[in-house]
């Protein structure tokens, strides 16, 4: 098993806005998780389980209060989330290439991938308006877009295929599907279990900031459902 991030006792907490630092809710605690190259990774767990933290250190947005984050250093990585990562007053195209060189591409190559990305999003004539005009679909499209097309090592999705119309939901996880290789790494957050069933292997049930359960996704699932 050759590892893309391993994740060793990891605690994040944040200040509660009402008390200032003096009090802190506990997001994370005492977890440890390792992800093979080429997993398929859903993460389940009631609002405030910490999903949505997980992700962002994995991403190496937040780092953590204590515990380490190792990423195999050869891989790039990408967070999928509403309203993440975009600078509001470039065009989804001008997005599109600047994603593209800062995971290594060259500006050459990446423009070979900007007419792909716009197709697929089918934005139309809002690919070249600025981001910040968009709803919160049409940013939802252009991020899932940019990651899947640039071939990025690691996809970290935060219910991102639940954003749109029926239509572009199946399209996204068909297309999410199809680009899914052994070297492709997946680690998705998503409300709908039937979502992770259809692209997971493995589940990691997050309770109270810890992990409750870890395996194949349907005993994971079963017994998830089982406990609300």
């Amino acid at each position: 098993m050759t590892l893309a991030l391993t994740l060793s006792n990891i605690g994040m907490s944040f200040p509660l806005a009402s008390a200032g630092d003096s009090q802190r809710h506990q997001a994370l605690e005492g977890l440890n998780l390792e992800i093979a190259r080429g997993e398929r990774v859903g993460l389940v767990g009631r609002n405030g389980a910490g999903k949505s933290t997980l992700l962002r250190i994995m991403a190496g947005i937040y780092p953590p209060v204590s515990g380490t984050v190792w990423r195999a250093r050869e891989l790039s990585i990408a967070l999928l989330s509403l309203g993440l990562g975009f600078k509001n007053e470039l065009t989804g195209r001008e997005n599109a290439l600047l994603a593209a060189v800062l995971q290594g591409m060259s500006k050459s190559d990446a423009r070979l991938r900007l007419s792909a990305i716009g197709d697929f999003t089918e934005l139309g004539r809002f690919y070249d308006e600025p981001v910040k005009t968009y709803s919160s679909g049409m940013r939802s499209r252009l991020g899932f877009a940019t990651g899947l097309l640039l071939d990025t090592d690691i996809l970290l999705l935060d219910e991102i295929l639940s954003v749109g119309d029926h239509g572009f939901r199946k399209k996204a996880r068909d297309a999410l599907t199809e680009k899914l290789t052994s070297e492709r790494t997946v680690i998705l957050v998503h409300h709908a279990e039937r979502a992770i069933r259809e692209v997971c292997t493995r589940a990691v049930w997050l309770e109270r900031g810890s992990i409750k359960q870890d395996g194949p996704v349907e005993p994971v699932l079963d017994a998830y459902g089982n406990s609300s």
